[in-house]
């Protein structure tokens, strides 16, 4: 960690309190970045890529998103669509007073507002895993060994800041799955018009699925998002590879910024 200081705080976005971490300069930044957390994270999952970026003269945006961390929880399970947090983004970036700002955004974010990007990083998309807690009794850690890149200071944060709005409003992001195909149908055919790249672990199950590596190699990938520039597959690293290899996603992310 370079020691860039990480400023907090809680802005009025879509009817909802967004909780939103900040790293680099607010004024004369080279431009801005925008960090999308996956389940079950928040904006910390991040930190390491925010300091380095931020150190190097950009502005890093982080926010928790709804329903994680210190963002509102809607009770409504109708409240946690796509189009929702497609709606609490576009509503961020007015609310800071960023237009048309590079960005770093799930696959999602794209189609419907691909002119408000001007370039777009995908880590770890298609799906994300589900944490069993059969080994969680309130909320003490599992009682294996954590991973090197994962440190108790770390589950500390993630643990206290779910206390806050609990899973109830991430587990509601996949009870609209059916909802998001029917809303989503319009765009079926949409290309990502924004220049890529996506990083991905060898070792992440998504990446294992049946299929999934014909589609990004074949072609198929390629087709879907014709600016592609790169793809990048990480030896021996797993799902959370912002966290796993902070210091190479952070690397790849600095790489693929400054080239365009």
């Amino acid at each position: 960690m370079e020691g860039v200081v990480i400023r907090h705080r809680t802005v009025k976005v879509n009817g909802i309190s967004m909780h939103v971490a900040e790293a680099g300069p607010e004024v004369d930044a080279k431009g801005a970045v925008l960090f999308l957390h996956g389940f079950p994270e928040l904006w910390y999952s991040w930190r390491h890529q925010m300091d380095h970026l931020g150190a190097r003269g950009y502005r890093c945006i982080a926010p928790d998103l709804r329903g994680y961390g210190g963002t509102t929880a809607p009770p409504d399970v109708a409240s946690y669509t796509a189009f929702h947090i497609v709606g609490d983004l576009v509503a961020l970036l007015d609310t800071l007073g960023l237009a048309k700002e590079p960005g770093v955004a799930e696959k999602q974010f794209a189609p419907a507002h691909a002119k408000r990007l001007m370039r777009q990083m995908l880590c770890h998309c298609f799906s994300h895993g589900v944490f069993c807690d059969e080994e969680m009794d309130d909320h003490k850690y599992p009682t294996s060994p954590l991973p090197p890149w994962l440190t108790e200071a770390d589950m500390d944060y993630f643990v206290t800041s779910f206390e806050k709005t609990g899973f109830t409003g991430a587990i509601n992001y996949y009870r609209n799955f059916d909802k998001n195909c029917e809303l989503a149908a319009p765009w079926a055919d949409a290309k990502v018009q924004v220049p890529t790249k996506y990083i991905v672990g060898d070792g992440d199950i998504t990446y294992n699925f049946e299929g999934i590596q014909e589609y990004i190699h074949g072609g198929g990938f390629k087709e879907d998002v014709p600016l592609l520039d790169e793809v990048v597959v990480i030896p021996g690293a797993g799902h959370f590879i912002q966290q796993e290899r902070a210091q190479e996603v952070s690397d790849h992310i600095y790489d693929f910024i400054i080239k365009f």
